[in-house]
């Protein structure tokens, strides 16, 4: 697998944050029952995921986020172009856009966690050769 120079594109492509190399879960978003499923390490430089016990729980802030987010713009969306309107309609809305995207939410909001506060910056070293 080549790694990844750039932070963003690492982060988009949910690499490991020290080496851009390793992935960061072990099965693909659309496996339902095991979207969520993290190593322990990195399988290439060995990077620890998870820093402290508990600290995963502030990327439910980040998820929340990203979930508000997706609701703000659906809600103004449905109210400029289907003319405001009934609550149903905004509230089935916004579930039939969030629920599809929840794996992936799990996954760049715990990936956000783990690039900003985990304490590790790429390091060209960490790679293969």
């Amino acid at each position: 697998m080549e790694p990844v120079r750039s932070t963003s594109l690492a982060l988009l492509k949910l690499r490991c944050p020290r080496c851009h190399t390793g992935t960061l879960f072990s099965y693909p978003a659309r496996s339902v029952g095991k979207f969520a499923v993290m190593p322990t390490a990195c399988p290439v430089c060995a990077l620890y995921y998870e820093p402290e016990p508990g600290f995963y729980y502030g990327a439910m802030y980040i998820s929340s986020g990203f979930s508000t987010l997706i609701m703000l713009l659906t809600g103004m969306g449905l109210n400029f172009l289907a003319n405001d309107p009934p609550a149903w309609v905004y509230v089935a809305s916004v579930a039939a856009v969030v629920l599809p995207l929840a794996p992936l939410l799990y996954r760049y909001s715990r990936a956000l966690m783990l690039y900003a506060f985990g304490g590790t910056q790429f390091d060209p070293r960490y790679q293969r050769s």
